[in-house]
């Protein structure tokens, strides 16, 4: 079957949307790839939609190893097919904070290793593969909206336990986690308000900034008039 869209047309594409001149607005907000078009996402989006599903496409798109490639190689990826070593592979050349995101939001949340590899990841050293981690738990609180509140606070040991690292982007991540988990119903509310409690009393400027973030958000009027 001949795809919608060859991979020669997918470059052909954002060499003519290319704007180097974008590229420093994006090192502003910490996206430094080594190599970009600086193309928008949602130029990257609807692109990726008109090449639909295609898991040999996703592996030229990675393999050409630009920002705009990868992103939309976790788009046009098939879940389905996808494995633990392919996931660890692609984690393991993350090397900004939204590479990383893109992949758990777009792709690695639909595999049947999600939670397998938020856990595995949580406890590695290389900053972006720890970010992805907690990325990924903060997405599955998001979309997962089958999940058991037992299954969403497995994820609190984790938090507890490297919110005392103090990268920025492992500590946004761990954050973020907290406050999604937080924000499903009244009862993970109340549970990651005490977490974020016992975080807050680690001799840990991390820790303290994670938990007074947390608290500021879970606490507050929005998130509480949810739940009312």
């Amino acid at each position: 079957m001949k795809r919608s869209m060859e991979y020669k047309d997918i470059i052909a594409e954002l060499e003519s949307l290319s704007k180097p001149e974008e590229r420093e607005g994006m090192a502003r907000f910490g996206i430094s790839p080594k190599k970009t078009y600086a193309v928008r996402m949602p130029e990257i989006r609807r692109i990726a939609r008109k090449a639909g599903k295609d898991h040999e496409l996703a592996a030229k798109l990675w393999d050409a190893g630009y920002r705009e490639t990868r992103i939309m190689a976790s788009i046009v990826e098939d879940p389905m097919m996808v494995t633990e070593e392919q996931m660890d592979e692609w984690a393991a050349e993350f090397d900004y904070w939204e590479i990383c995101d893109q992949c758990c939001i777009n792709l690695f949340r639909k595999t049947p290793y999600a939670y397998k590899k938020a856990f595995e990841w949580s406890n590695c050293d290389e900053e972006f593969v720890k970010r992805a981690g907690f990325a990924l738990m903060a997405v599955m609180a998001v979309h997962d909206k089958k999940a058991s509140n037992e299954k969403m606070m497995k994820f609190f040991p984790s938090i507890i336990r490297e919110s005392n690292d103090n990268r920025i982007y492992v500590k946004k991540a761990v954050n973020w986690a907290l406050r999604q988990i937080g924000k499903r119903n009244m009862n993970l509310n109340r549970k990651a308000i005490e977490v974020a409690e016992e975080i807050q009393s680690m001799d840990s400027k991390s820790a303290k900034w994670i938990a007074a973030d947390a608290l500021r958000e879970l606490r507050g009027e929005k998130v509480q008039k949810k739940f009312s």
